[in-house]
């Protein structure tokens, strides 16, 4: 109780662009620490401000966000920001290079740039980037080195945040003064934050434990195929595998990709813990299911699911578009990530479930 009185005694002003329900959703701890608080929604989220500054409810969430909480439509951005020590990026993958663009023009130099952003993105010769570093494409070098750069990665569901269920999450970035400055103005007693600075690594994961969970998906879908959804025996063995080896694939990429190669218990929190979370429902592991039912993935995205987001697809389209080039350069052999590389062929070629045993936990032998 001390620390949280000190802690209020510090209030912050916190800016967050984008209103979707995780965005959203971490505001409520941050109110509850007695933080100001501006939620600015995008040109998407029109609605959603509409709704909270009419009724004080978000409607996605189902609740009523803090009253503290003061929401803003886009056009009213420059407002909402000025002043802020925190500006927050909280849209999905797909909007990161507009939110870059929009960002550069409200963040100020000492401002503490936070992002909830997961993905990645690719070049043509496979190099993958974080998002943090996307949205700094936007930014004046000046910009970039006068502010600090940090993200909020692990098992995190919006809602269970919203009404205060017991969550525990990395901070990751490049500062570590601001990071603890983060974690402070976040923690509450149910909102457990920890640090990290290797930043690359803790996003990486982030990232990729999207893609796995669409494989999550395949376990139930054989079981709709099979009409086994009444057998006493339901193929967790088969859901461990896959899970088991998604984990092997997701440490290597963060091996890949950062500069630290020892894994330490707050990496296994970002990455076997958010993947555990990912993969017990939501849309990429839907979408999963019905590939394991044996129907084409073009089928799922065209009549399905048609207009759904999927990170996690999306994630296996970037991502596993680079496992080509990259093996062709010779960063990482043919026999690497064989899960990614079926999931790959399965979204983008149209190909059928059928999973390489045999190439997986470094291949039979």
């Amino acid at each position: 109780m001390k620390e949280k009185e000190t802690i209020n005694m510090n209030k912050s002003k916190i800016a967050v662009l984008g209103s979707g329900i995780m965005a959203t959703a971490l505001t409520f701890p941050l109110a509850e620490n007695g933080h100001e608080v501006h939620l600015v929604g995008t040109h998407l989220d029109r609605d959603i401000i509409d709704s909270i500054k009419k009724t004080g409810i978000h409607p996605n969430l189902g609740l009523k966000i803090p009253s503290t909480v003061k929401a803003y439509q886009l056009e009213e951005i420059e407002e909402a920001f000025e002043g802020a020590d925190v500006a927050m990026s909280g849209v999905n993958s797909f909007g990161v290079d507009w939110v870059g663009e929009q960002l550069a023009k409200v963040v100020k130099p000492g401002m503490m740039v936070l992002s909830i952003t997961k993905g990645m993105q690719a070049d043509e010769d496979g190099n993958l980037y974080i998002l943090p570093d996307i949205i700094k494409k936007y930014f004046t070098k000046d910009l970039v080195d006068s502010v600090t750069w940090s993200a909020v990665v692990g098992p995190s569901i919006a809602g269970e945040v919203a009404v205060k269920r017991d969550t525990c999450v990395v901070f990751c970035g490049e500062d570590q003064e601001s990071l603890d400055k983060l974690a402070h103005m976040f923690r509450t007693d149910y909102y457990h934050v920890w640090t990290s600075t290797d930043f690359v690594g803790m996003e990486v994961a982030a990232a990729t434990k999207n893609i796995y969970a669409f494989a999550a998906g395949f376990n139930e879908g054989i079981r709709d195929k099979n009409k086994e959804e009444n057998d006493r025996y339901v193929r967790f063995n088969y859901g461990s595998a896959v899970f088991a080896q998604g984990q092997v694939e997701l440490t290597q990429f963060m091996q890949l990709l950062s500069d630290n190669k020892t894994l330490s218990p707050r990496h296994l929190l970002v990455g076997s813990g958010d993947m555990f979370v990912t993969s017990m429902g939501g849309r990429n592991v839907k979408a999963g299911r019905y590939v394991g039912a044996g129907i084409p993935f073009s089928e799922v995205r065209d009549n399905y699911m048609k207009g759904v987001t999927m990170e996690g697809v999306a994630a296996i389209r970037v991502i596993g578009g680079a496992m080509e080039p990259l093996t062709k350069r010779g960063i990482i052999k043919e026999s690497d990530f064989p899960l990614l590389r079926h999931l790959y062929d399965i979204i983008v070629n149209d190909q059928p479930l059928n999973m390489p045993w045999e190439k997986f936990f470094d291949g039979e032998k």
